[in-house]
């Protein structure tokens, strides 16, 4: 299966699909209070973290596309995850059927450009494989760091909603139709 999810160089980092062995990454990212404090506000449980990479894995089998992990090309150090989803939230105002892009980094890794640079090649990977087509992202109010990021990349705020009783941004990349 790891075969049908394209691997994807940057200057600096490595994207490729999951695999068994990034359990551990994996799950040291999301049990990490500082990661979680704005993507659901508590850590995750190994179960949780569980369900998380093989719903990774579903997103490439049944939709062509989904979240990679992203590792420091030099030295293989686990950065964290990028990628697309279609989580089917159940928020308002919705968010269509556009693709969901998402990112969570390591704290080790913040503020040294990896997002951005990993967001960006998948940004690229998803408009030559789907065309140029709209985009969105949900983050959290006070995330400024990953509001930053996603302007960075061409997203801009259409909406405000709530999702599982907290504010939430909705923001989207339209394509660019020159």
């Amino acid at each position: 299966m790891p075969d049908i999810i394209p691997a994807i160089d940057t200057e600096r980092l490595t994207l490729r699909g999951h695999r068994l062995e990034d359990y551990e990454d994996t799950f040291a990212l999301w049990s990490n209070p500082e990661v979680t404090r704005y993507i659901g506000g508590k850590p995750s449980t190994r179960e949780e973290v569980w369900a998380r990479l093989l719903r990774y894995v579903g997103h490439w089998n049944l939709m062509g596309f989904g979240f990679w992990v992203v590792r420091e090309k030099s030295t293989g150090r686990f950065v964290g995850e990028v990628g697309f989803a279609d989580f089917r939230r159940d928020i308002e105002p919705s968010l269509g059927d556009a693709k969901e892009a998402g990112w969570v980094l390591s704290p080790w890794s913040h503020g040294k450009g990896f997002a951005t640079e990993a967001v960006r090649a998948a940004l690229k990977w998803a408009e030559g494989r789907f065309g140029p087509e709209r985009m969105v992202c949900i983050i959290d109010p006070p995330n400024e760091a990953s509001l930053k990021v996603a302007h960075k990349c061409g997203f801009h705020e259409f909406a405000r909603g709530t999702y599982k009783g907290g504010p939430m941004l909705m923001l989207e990349r339209l394509p660019d139709v020159r």
